[in-house]
């Protein structure tokens, strides 16, 4: 490593994102007032701030996508639209004076831990050093686009980039675009150029269930109540969170909630479409929920489109005018939108840590991504994760799930202070035990057993993506740090 540099903090967050903010402002409250965020980007926000693309919107409540200490009464509608959501976490950044603690345009790519002083050595890409002795990595998942490896990509002379890195100079008005990808963004993104661009082509590999949601905008009154009454707001939170929960008691045990709204889906792609070829290719052939619903009022609207067109197959390989589908029809295309989702299985792998005994990151989850509560690793002392693996969700908010991460995470800070120590870290045995339960009770979810492979899943079968309960038992299982699975030395 190279030498020690100037700046020396107690924490070190790595990501400026819901996350990232959440840990510093709770460790503000918490009275630990030596700690530096550290942001690649030159503006806070996350994914929130990357994704511009489109009808970028947030697909669960923002009463309830929003911290649980930081309502916001204002809201605009029921599901907000992207610049609402980066205005509410600029608009956090700046109420608890977060903005002088944050160094921007500055990404870690490695960090290493000193057995011997029990520090941590984050290094940036410009070479310059950090020592923390804390380290909190709130970069999150969704963080680097997943670009499928086409062939011919390189050959083609039209234009293409991904919907994360949404190029706002690219032309579409009377061009034929292509959008790959039926998820949750392009879900958002097609109803949203099918009136500039010429012609809109659609690739789909498998069909999505497409949920109508309760869409509507919030007026003055109403407002004006949450402001004056912040009770009211909390119990309207409330009631959108125990709506999630009941849909996620279907995901992970109670099937026949599933099979009632999988009926109702099914009655909606009749209902929405005469078509027989059209609604075959939207209806999909695997469980609800099996990969993640997406809420949607104006997708499939759109795909009756005469200048919409579905087509139900992958894309196989690109050609300079256009590309090829699975089926082998040539399409011509001006330009192509990648919405394929993120690189879920290489988190955290832009940056190299080395935890004890010289072990890295990468050789510890050779065998599949695992973490105690998606928290911490075992051999990797006084470094903590937000979003980690396995709590991802696919029915309610994942800021609920930070937040009771941040919880443990800082009952662990504390407990180490506490006991005089220099370091923790969960046992290895805890780590084993609660992993392999984790896997255990994934096998009997929807995810595993609904017919379908998904983004969540590793080409083995594999599940480090998804939480296998509802938020609350997460909720109960760490709110309180389990001092017998910790190691303090």
């Amino acid at each position: 490593m190279q030498d020690v540099a100037e700046i020396d903090t107690e924490v070190a967050i790595v990501g400026a994102g819901f996350a990232g903010m959440g840990m510093a402002i709770k460790l503000q409250e918490a009275g630990i007032d030596s700690f530096t965020i550290f942001e690649r980007d030159e503006e806070v926000g996350g994914t929130w701030r990357d994704n511009t693309y489109p009808g970028c919107a947030c697909d669960v409540p923002s009463h309830l996508y929003s911290f649980s200490f930081e309502l916001n009464p204002r809201w605009s509608r029921t599901y907000s639209p992207q610049e609402e959501i980066q205005d509410y976490l600029i608009g956090c950044a700046e109420k608890y004076g977060l903005y002088e603690r944050i160094r921007f345009n500055t990404e870690i790519v490695r960090a290493e831990y000193d057995e011997e002083t029990a520090l941590w050595t984050l290094v940036s890409d410009d070479g310059s050093t950090f020592v923390a002795r804390h380290l909190v990595l709130g970069v999150g998942p969704l963080r680097d686009p997943n670009v499928p490896d086409v062939e011919g990509l390189q050959d083609y002379e039209g234009h293409w980039f991904h919907s994360a890195r949404w190029d706002h100079d690219a032309e579409l008005q009377g061009k034929r675009v292509g959008v790959v990808g039926t998820g949750a963004s392009a879900v958002q993104i097609v109803p949203s150029i099918a009136d500039e661009a010429g012609e809109v082509v659609v690739f789909q590999r498998s069909a999505p269930w497409v949920l109508p949601r309760p869409e509507y905008a919030y007026s003055e009154a109403v407002k004006q109540l949450f402001e004056r009454f912040p009770a009211v707001q909390r119990l309207y939170r409330a009631l959108i969170y125990l709506r999630h929960e009941v849909q996620g008691m279907g995901l992970v045990r109670f099937h026949w909630v599933l099979e009632i709204l999988e009926r109702m889906l099914s009655e909606h792609i009749d209902e929405t479409f005469e078509d027989p070829v059209l609604r075959r290719k939207v209806t999909p052939d695997y469980r609800v929920g099996c990969k993640r619903v997406v809420v949607s009022n104006d997708y499939y609207p759109a795909l009756k489109r005469s200048d919409v067109h579905l087509v139900d197959a992958a894309v196989d390989r690109f050609t300079p005018q256009g590309v090829v589908d699975a089926h082998g029809q040539e399409h011509e295309l001006d330009v192509v939108v990648m919405a394929t989702g993120y690189a879920i299985e290489e988190m955290l792998a832009h940056v190299e840590i080395t935890g004890r005994g010289g072990q890295t990151l990468e050789e510890a989850w050779a065998d599949g991504m695992e973490a105690y509560y998606g928290v911490a690793t075992a051999g990797f002392p006084n470094m903590y994760m937000l979003v980690g693996p396995n709590t991802g969700l696919g029915h309610n908010s994942i800021i609920f799930m930070i937040e009771s991460q941040i919880r443990l995470i800082l009952q662990a800070i504390e407990t180490v202070s506490q006991e005089g120590g220099r370091a923790i870290e969960v046992r290895p045995d805890a780590h084993r035990e609660f992993n392999r339960g984790i896997q255990q009770r994934l096998r009997d979810t929807v995810w595993s057993t609904g017919g379908c492979h998904s983004w969540y899943l590793t080409d083995d079968g594999d599940n480090y993506t998804l939480w296998p309960g509802l938020t609350l038992e997460f909720w109960l299982r760490t709110r309180q740090l389990d001092r017998d699975a910790w190691r303090v030395s």
